[in-house]
């Protein structure tokens, strides 16, 4: 990736009601939204599903993230995808764009953003990116 945009954000938690997979298993539902700061100026509304094993502290979730606002000035939205693994405690995530979905002056967007949570839980992000 050719660029870098960074920044805190805040974020606003919902929990859903959750949604049932059979076999008396069921899936969480988590609604986010953030406000992002800094290089990327922007709102976005997160869709989070779910599922593990909380005696063991292992657990996986997928979600879908609409972005809209200004990316190193320029306007647009754009869709990210997360997905995160948590096996016995050990966190990995990846978050990418989703190709095709940047508008406007984003359209082209590629990239990676890297989720930091600080201690005392401040939220900061890292996007790593190019457009085409």
């Amino acid at each position: 990736m050719s660029q870098q945009a960074k920044g805190p954000f805040d974020v606003k938690r919902t929990a859903m009601e959750s949604v049932d997979a059979g076999g008396e298993a069921s899936f969480g539902r988590i609604r986010f939204e953030k406000r992002f700061h800094g290089d990327l100026d922007a709102t976005s509304v997160v869709e989070m599903l779910s599922a593990g094993n909380p005696a063991s502290g292992s657990a996986g979730y997928v979600a879908v993230e609409h972005v809209t606002g200004t990316l190193q000035g320029r306007r647009g939205s754009f869709m990210l995808q997360h997905s995160g693994t948590l096996d016995r405690g050990e966190a990995s995530l990846v978050v990418s764009v989703v190709p095709d979905t940047g508008t406007d002056e984003l359209a082209g967007l590629r990239g990676n953003l890297r989720i930091d949570i600080a201690e005392g839980g401040a939220h900061s992000y890292t996007f790593d990116y190019a457009l085409d």
